[in-house]
């Protein structure tokens, strides 16, 4: 049962701000025609980043939080007015909350542990001003691990769709869900940041919760164990991104890295296997 609760939070440093779109960029007093978004849990370590990162750019900022625990809340109040509490365990669900909450007709979607670089809102900012085709974009993400930027293997190159017309695009899939855009996508040309992990324990932590919630979704979905996937798929990432894709020349943490997908994807199969076990002797 999910519970629903707008959080009324009083922001001092909220600024309305506008875009001109003659070339002068955002100024105060102004507005920009774009809503960013993103949904947090316990993100207290990453959020203040995040959301410095556009704060006084747009004026419709929306955090969607699940009652955390660390302070997550009162960091964002902050940098926005515009924060509630939705609690659910479908992640598809969170996020098309969240951008159903937005004001503005292009939405823009990142995750707490993500910022955006002023080459990217510029390149924004010019999209926004011109009546383009596009009724979506690809954005592209660099990540930053055991600090080091990751430049190869299966972490390389990373996009997705993170900038879209909120009539024209909605969320889609299970644990892994993505935002689907009716009509044409372009590709911007510069790049957001990305801090999956904050040290090795957060992400075997991660890897955990996320096998067993994948392992959930194959098993809803009709899919079912096969000793071949458990034995075959690890290996084949390995080949795939560390030789392959070169993830070798990331270093300790691009070996890091590829042992660790390893062992999500031998997990992912390995959960599987139990929840068919469990369920059958039930």
């Amino acid at each position: 049962m999910k519970n629903i609760k707008n959080s009324q939070f009083t922001s001092s440093n909220s600024k309305l701000i506008q875009f001109n779109p003659d070339g002068g960029g955002t100024t105060q007093n102004s507005k920009l025609p774009l809503s960013v978004y993103m949904i947090t849990f316990n993100n207290a370590c990453t959020i203040e980043k995040a959301l410095q990162s556009v704060a006084g750019w747009v004026n419709d900022v929306v955090v969607v939080d699940s009652h955390s625990a660390d302070g997550t809340a009162e960091i964002a109040q902050k940098y926005t007015e515009s924060i509630c509490q939705y609690d659910t365990t479908d992640m598809r669900e969170k996020y098309q909350y969240a951008q159903d909450q937005c004001t503005h007709p292009w939405v823009l979607f990142i995750d707490a542990d993500e910022w955006l670089t002023p080459q990217l809102k510029g390149e924004v900012e010019k999209i926004i001003s011109k009546n383009t085709d596009y009724n979506g974009f690809m954005v592209n993400r660099r990540n930053v691990y055991l600090g080091r930027e990751i430049k190869y293997g299966g972490w390389y190159p990373d996009h997705e769709i993170r900038l879209y017309r909120k009539d024209r695009g909605s969320w889609q899939g299970g644990i892994h869900a993505k935002v689907y855009v009716d009509g044409k996508v372009g590709e911007l040309k510069n790049y957001y940041m990305h801090t999956p992990y904050t040290d090795t324990a957060h992400q075997i932590r991660t890897i955990d919760r996320y096998s067993e919630a994948f392992a959930q979704d194959l098993y809803s979905s009709g899919r079912r164990f096969h000793l071949i996937d458990m034995l075959t798929r690890p290996i084949y990432r390995f080949f795939r991104d560390y030789i392959f894709k070169r993830g070798f020349l990331d270093g300790v943490p691009g070996l890091i890295i590829v042992a660790s997908t390893m062992y999500y994807v031998f997990m992912k199969h390995a959960r599987l296997w139990e929840l068919e076990r469990k369920n059958d002797n039930s």
